[in-house]
Parts: structure tokens; sequence; C-alpha cells
């Protein structure tokens, strides 16, 4: 074939060519698919296959029957696997009822004949190319040998033991089963039924020899191993290999743990050591599964643990699965080892110190919950023996050992998180040891008092963020701690409070440490500061109301300090308010102590305002000194306020022109807000307590002058202060107005206004925003 275009060229052309046709296609096929659908929704009973060829008559139509719901093969096995169905419960019923109406020779010509042609239909089957028939017609065969078994122990053995039977015949089937299988390698059934056959065997015969709880636990384990065995060439025993193994397992670690002896621990432990090592085995031969080695770790730890446990107090006995189990982690430091078997390893030693470490810290939770009875009667000396708490020593031990492998485990894995677990174990541990082992008073607030200051200076040292954390969590936990307990006797209350303090005040001064840290510490010094004051005016018999007044050395030593603090200085003086607030709750039981209280603080808010940076504490020092002020007024019965805050709001407003006349730049609220405030703000509380109409009269006038005049002269503080007072005096004249409209109103006429008003604020809700900005603006404006 000759052309005038190049071979290559050609062969692109025609390449685009056959794509545009492919494409073409199916666009006609998506557009005849979808047609099919419009004439089947509009309910069409045909449609042609398009127009005839010029002169030749029209094409015949073709239905357009409903969507297929099933495939052609799924139909197919349907169809199979109900007759399979159908054939085995013929051949059940067969078996169970017309059994006996038969006589012995065509019993067996029947189970022969049936059987042999069940077995061998499917290879025929498999010649011409019918697998799945052939699968099915295998399932009936296999049944069909179950049923031959049992007609023959029914017919022929009727006297036999059951299970010895069952075992026996699990085996001849499991055998022949897996015979036929190999004959016939493209049948998937026979093979998997043979492997799930050849588990009944074993545990059967150890069954009905009556070999006891071991002897079905070593049947089960060797019939795991025979699995473990198989699944190197067929998958498919893996799983149960996985099972038996695991319930020999359990079977051996029940057995351990309800010996009464280190003799009678012995099988169990062979056993479970048994299991180990085929773990061990099977994680070394394959990698993918090293979680058997866990198992086997975690079994051979249970099985030499075990020979001591029956001659070991329940605690001990978890120290000694310690001792035996925190050494597997060692093998992440054995390279000759294959990594599933060190992995499976390593993973054992945790299993078994995260077990030792939970059953050591239930026992050790108690020494730390028992000290909230102290919180019944302060300085009572009421604290529980060292008997009350349990299994002793044993529980420190345990949670120290898993402490000591969790730190090595972390300095040679470069790991923070055994770092953390050792830290907090390490620290519950030598906390609760003291009491545990029952030492004196003394010297168990002694150690633990160095216990607590060993994980603070943890925490400013430690570089690592978790470890410091939890160095910082146990400090913190073990100071609350002993801080409850020393609440058992006053000598303790002192001296465990001043050492707290001390070692607080020392870590917040402690300049490496991370700021977090120090600034923890520093709260706390206040804390026990505050503290050791309350204690010390209980001491005395004062009164409750006069303990406020030791309480208050605390700000005003805080605020004397000052820049000194550094970088602690912030969470100090918070810590400082909370015990000026302390203070002030304390004293609110008699009016004339809250006043000087009131007083004392003002005093102490205001020397600290004196520093530029601590300004605003001028504000709360004025509020506190009017606060005392009417304090103690209203102790001596005054009614009338004005005449003693018009002279104030005189001189201050005088002081506020001063100021506003040397710098213009001034806030009005600097400027005349004190004084202002210190006369309407009392008058308004008045005028709401006053039932005549003298008062409020006077100050709605008052407040509208100041007012207007903030308005006029354009100052921000007259304006929304009188203001504020003016509609407050307005509320309160109207009051009594509303409460009686709203009385005689039908219960709805409220809900509808307010629904209406909600609609008339959505409406608007745009314009409402605008004009919302424009007075913001207007008042930003002011001075």
């Amino acid at each position: 074939m000759n052309s005038p275009l190049p071979p290559a060229e050609e062969l692109a052309l025609i390449d685009r060519e056959l794509a545009q046709l492919d494409a073409r296609r199916l666009y006609l096929l998506a557009r005849r698919d979808w047609l099919l659908r419009l004439l089947q929704q509009s309910g069409a009973a045909a449609v042609r296959w398009g127009p005839a060829a010029s002169g030749s008559p029209t094409a015949p139509a073709w239905s357009a029957g409903p969507a297929k719901e099933a495939s052609a093969p799924g139909a197919q096995n349907v169809l199979l696997t109900l007759g399979a169905v159908l054939l085995a419960v013929a051949a059940l019923a067969f078996t169970l009822v017309s059994w006996g109406s038969m006589g012995i020779a065509g019993r067996s010509a029947v189970l022969a004949v049936v059987t042999a042609a069940a077995l061998a239909a499917p290879a025929v089957l498999l010649r011409r190319g019918l697998r799945s028939t052939a699968e099915s017609v295998a399932a009936v065969g296999l049944l069909l040998t179950v049923l031959d078994a049992y007609a023959l122990y029914a017919v022929g053995m009727p006297d036999a033991d059951g299970t010895g039977y069952a075992a026996g015949a699990a085996a001849v089937l499991a055998a022949v089963w897996a015979g036929y299988g190999s004959a016939l390698r493209t049948l998937r059934i026979p093979l998997p039924a043979a492997v799930v056959a050849a588990q009944l065997p074993l545990p059967l015969a150890a069954v009905a020899w009556q070999a006891g709880p071991l002897g079905v636990g070593w049947a089960l384990l060797v019939t795991a191993a025979l699995d473990a065995a198989l699944a190197l060439r067929v998958r498919a025993a893996a799983l149960p290999a996985a099972l038996l193994g695991s319930a020999a397992l359990l079977v051996g670690a029940a057995q351990s743990w309800s010996a009464g002896s280190a003799a009678q621990a012995l099988a169990p432990a062979a056993l479970l050591l048994a299991g180990a090592a085929l773990g061990v085995a099977a994680a070394w031969r394959e990698p993918r599964v090293w979680g058997a080695a866990l198992v086997g770790g975690v079994a051979a730890v249970v099985a030499v643990a075990g020979v001591a446990r029956p001659e070991l107090a329940p605690g001990w006995a978890v120290v000694a699965h310690l001792l035996v189990g925190l050494p597997l982690l060692a093998a992440v430091r054995v390279p000759a080892l294959p990594e599933a078997v060190r992995r499976g390893a390593v993973g054992a030693g945790a299993v078994v110190g995260a077990l030792g470490a939970l059953a050591s810290g239930a026992a050790v939770a108690p020494v730390l919950v028992a000290r909230l009875r102290v919180l019944e009667e302060v300085w009572a000396a009421t604290t529980p023996a060292a008997d009350a708490y349990g299994p002793g020593a044993s529980a420190a031990v345990g949670l120290l050992l898993t402490a000591g492998a969790a730190r090595w485990l972390s300095r040679v894995s470069a790991r923070p998180e055994p770092g953390v677990l050792a830290v907090v174990l390490g620290w519950a541990g030598l906390f609760a040891a003291p009491v545990l082992l029952g030492f004196p008073v003394a010297a168990v607030f002694a150690l633990q008092l160095a216990v607590t200051g060993a994980a603070g200076f943890l925490a400013l040292r430690s570089p690592g963020r978790g470890a410091g954390i939890a160095a910082a969590a146990c400090a913190l936990a073990g100071a609350v701690n002993v801080s409850l307990g020393a609440l058992d006797g006053r000598a303790a209350t002192f001296a465990v409070w001043g050492l707290l303090g001390a070692g607080c005040a020392a870590g917040a001064a402690y300049g490496p440490a991370v700021r977090w840290v120090r600034s923890g510490a520093a709260v706390c010094a206040v804390g026990y500061a505050t503290g050791l004051l309350v204690a010390a005016a209980a001491v005395t018999d004062l009164a409750v109301v006069w303990w406020a007044l030791p309480v208050l050395a605390v700000p005003a030593l805080v605020a004397a300090l000052g820049p000194r603090l550094g970088a602690v200085r912030l969470p100090a003086e918070i810590a400082a308010a909370v015990s000026g607030v302390l203070a002030l709750a304390l004293s609110a039981g008699r009016p004339g102590t809250l006043a000087l209280v009131l007083a004392l603080s003002g005093v102490v808010c205001a020397g600290a305002a004196v520093r530029p940076e601590r300004r605003v504490l001028g504000w709360a020092a004025g509020a506190l000194f009017v606060a005392a002020t009417w304090v103690r007024l209203a102790e001596a019965g005054v009614t009338a306020p004005e005449a003693y805050t018009l002279p104030v709001t005189v001189l201050a407003l005088a002081v506020g022109f001063l100021r506003r006349r040397r710098d213009a730049r001034a806030s009005s609220w600097a400027a005349y807000g004190p004084g202002l405030a210190a006369t309407l703000l009392p008058s308004l509380l008045a005028a709401w307590a006053d039932a005549d109409w003298v008062r409020p009269l006077v100050l709605g006038v008052a407040a509208l002058a100041v007012t207007l005049a903030g308005a006029r002269w354009r100052l921000q503080a007259p304006l929304l202060l009188g203001g504020a007072v003016l509609a407050a005096v307005a509320v309160h004249e109207l009051a009594p107005y509303v409460v009686q409209v709203a009385g005689a109103l039908p219960r709805w006429v409220l809900p509808a206004l307010a629904g209406v008003l909600l609609l008339a604020v959505g409406a608007t809700y745009e314009k409402r925003l605008r004009d919302a900005r424009r007075l913001r603006a207007v008042i930003g404006r002011l001075r």
C-alpha cells in the first residue's frame, strides 16, 4: 500500500482519526443510555434501534425491560449454594430419620454410592470448567463424610466413648480431606476444612482421657505448634495457631495463679515456658508476627515468677514478676537478636512493668488520699497508723523498680516518654515509702519534704520539657499532700509550711530556671506565707475578723519588694491580691474591722501606685478608700451621704480643673471622674433605698446638669457618668408604675411586645449598627 505521506505521519493521522471515532462512539453510547432511561421513566413500551436504511423496512423493536439487580455470577452462586444446602439437609434427614428402615446392606450401599458420587463429581465438573458447581458438590461430599462417620458410630460402635470417637473421627476426616484437597488443588474448600478438623483431635482426646486442665492445655499447645509449622506452607493455619496457643497460655496462667505451692506451680510453668518458646520461635521464623514474641515473653515471666508466687505476699509477688520481667527490656541492646524477637521482648518487659506499676500504684493511692481525713478536724493528731495503708514496702519497691527501668530505657532509647514515667513513678515510690514502712511522723514529714524538694529542684534544672513538667506536677502534688498532713499538729503546720514556703521562695529566685516554674514557685511562696500568718493568728485565739490584719502583711511585702521580684513580679502580685481578698473576707463579719482593712488595703495599693508601671492601682486605692469611708458611715447610721461627699467632690473637681488647665491632654476621667463619682454613686445608692421623692429629684437635676455640662464642653466623663445616673434615677421613679402596668396587662402582651421589638430591630438592624458606630465615634472624640 503506497501513500504520499511518510509512514510516521500517516500513522499519527490514523491514530488521530481513530481517537475521534472513539470519542464520537462514547458520546453516542452515553446519549443512547440517557434516551433509554427517559423512555423507561415515561412508560414507553419499546424503542427502535434507529431508522432503517433507505428503502428497507424498519428494524424490529426491542423491549426496554427493568434494570438487572443481580449479576449472572451472583445468581449462579446463590443457586449453587442453595442447592448444596438442600442436598445437605436431605442427607441429614436421611441419616437421622430414614436410616433405621433399611438393612445393613442397603445402608452401606447408599452411603458408599452417595459419598463416592459426591466426592467424584467435582473432578468431572472441573474438567468441564464448572468450578463453582464443583465447589458446591465438594462441600456436600465433605458433609457426607461427616454423616458417614456419625452413622458408623451410631450403628457399629454405639457403646464407645463419644468424645474419644469424635477425636479419632476428626483425625481421620482431616487426613481424608487434606488428601482430597491435595488431589483436587483447584478446589478451595477441602484444605481449609481439613485445617479446621485438625484442631479437634488432640483437645478432644485430652478431654476423653480426663487429662485435666493442664492436659487440655498441652493438647492445645501441641496443636498450635503443628498449626504454626503448617502455616509456613498454608497461610490459613496461622489464625488457628494464634487462637489455640493463646488458649493454652491462658490455661497455664490460670493454673499457675491458682497453685497453692511452688511444687504445684511447676507443671503450669512448664506449659507456659513451652508456649513462650513456641512464640519466640514463630517470631524468629516470621518477622511479621513479633506479637508472638511479646506474648511468649509475658508467658515466660508468669511461668518463672509463678513458681515463687505461692510463697510470697501479694505485694511481693508483684515485685517478683517485675524482677523477672523488667530485664527483658535489655533486649533493646542485643543487636544479634532478630528485630521481631527483640521488639517482642521489649514489649513484654514494658507490659509487665506497666501492670506492676498499676498494681503498686493502686496500693500507694490510699497513702495520698488518707490525709484528706485531717480536714475533718485540724490540729487533732489523728494521723492513721501505718498498718492502715495495706501492703507496706512492697508497693514502694515495685514503683522504684519500674522507675529505674523507665529511666534506663529513656537513656538507651533517647525518647522522652520513659523519662516522664521514671519521674512520676520514682516520686510516688519515694513519697509513699516512709508511710508504708511505718516511720515516725517527724521522719515521714522530713523524708517527704526532701522528696518534694528534690522534685522541685528537678523541675528547676531539668532541660527536658516533659520531665520538667512531670517533676513540677509531682512537686506540687507532694507539697499539697504534705501540707494537708501537717495540719494534724500545730508544730508540724509551722515547720512544714515554713520550709515549703522558703523552698518556693528560693525556687522563685533561681534565675536559670524556666519562667513558668519560677512563677509557680512565687505563687506558692505567697500562698504559704499567707497560710503561716493565718495559722499564727489562729494560735493567738483572736477573733477571726482580726486575722485579716496579719494577712495584709503579705500584699504589703509584695508591694514593697516591687521591681526586685523581677520576672516573677506579676504572678506574685496576683497571688498577693488573692491574699488581700482573703483578708477582706475574713474581716467581713464586723463593719468596723472591715472598714479598717479596706483602708489599709487602699494604703497598700496607693503605695504600689507610686511606681509608674503600677499607676493603675491608684484607681483601686481610691475605690478602697471610698468603700472604707462608706462602711464606716453605714456603721455610724449616716443617712445623708451628701454631707460627707460634696466637700470631697468640690475639692476633687477643683484639682481636676487645675490639672486640665496645666495639661490639656489630660483625660476627663482622670480630672473629673473621681470627684463626680464620689457624690453621684453614693447618692444613687441612697436614692434607690429612699422611698421619698426629694432625693431622687435633686439627684436627677444634678445628674442632668452634669450631663449637659459634659455635652457642652465635650467631656466624656461628665457626659457618661451624669447620663448613667440620670437613667438610673428615671428607672427608679418609673419602676413602681411599670410593675403596676405589668400586673394589669394580660400575660400574652409582654411576649407580643418583645416579638414586635425584635422584628423592628431586625428590620432596621443595619441602620442601628450605623447609628451605634456614629455614637461610638462621637463619644470617642470627647476628651
